[in-house]
């Protein structure tokens, strides 16, 4: 593990190369890879065991980001996005052909954020403003909220761990679909169905979310 600001150097190089990096946000501890290339999101789809159907979200370092793997935006996007990024909500907008179809399973979606972590927001900016990222832990297991809880589960299958100590959060993002209509709630996470009804009042919860 690497602390930093020291480590940020090594963390970019390993991305360029293909690898996966672990790092603190906002809510837990993230994993990721250079978006832009399927060999590394096969590797980072190794790193956690996670299933190829379950698609890998889009961290971006700024709102202009989300450009370049988006179609288009829906219209409560730059509300939405005004209100409560950087910070705890992740919101599924159209993918752009020219995204790799591996890192969505094929599908015409995909998940966006900007994390509100002074770590993340450097790293993702180093790497070209966009980066595939989940949570830091194998498929099925609890996140990590700690550089520890991440080096336990996903020792041996990641190049480099940024160790930015506890998260501030501990619970993860709050997920809202923008291409369903009405927008849905697919997860309540650090943000309630009430705080987002106060941006988007048509917004209907999901029965999985319940």
């Amino acid at each position: 593990m690497a602390t930093q600001p020291e480590a940020l150097p090594a963390a970019w190089e390993a991305l360029r190369k293909g690898e996966v990096v672990v790092f603190p946000t906002d809510t837990v501890y993230g994993v990721g890879c250079d978006l832009w290339r399927p060999e590394a999101i096969e590797r980072l789809y190794w790193a956690k065991l996670r299933p190829k159907h379950m698609a890998i979200p889009v961290l971006v370092s700024a709102p202009e980001h989300v450009a370049q793997v988006a179609s288009e935006l829906p219209a409560p996007f730059k509300l939405l996005v005004e209100r409560f990024w950087p910070g705890a909500l992740t919101l599924i907008v159209p993918r752009h052909p020219k995204v790799p179809e591996v890192l969505c399973n094929g599908g015409p979606t995909i998940a966006v954020r900007m994390p509100d972590h002074p770590v993340a927001l450097r790293l993702i900016e180093g790497i070209g403003g966009a980066l595939a990222a989940t949570s830091a832990n194998l498929s099925g297991q609890p996140p990590a909220t700690s550089a520890a809880q991440a080096l336990a589960q996903l020792a041996g299958r990641v190049a480099v761990i940024l160790d930015g100590g506890e998260c501030p959060g501990g619970v993860p993002s709050s997920i809202v679909d923008l291409v369903a209509d009405p927008p849905l709630l697919l997860r309540q996470g650090h943000l309630s169905y009430e705080t987002l009804r106060e941006v988007l009042p048509g917004l209907v919860v999901s029965r999985a979310s319940r």
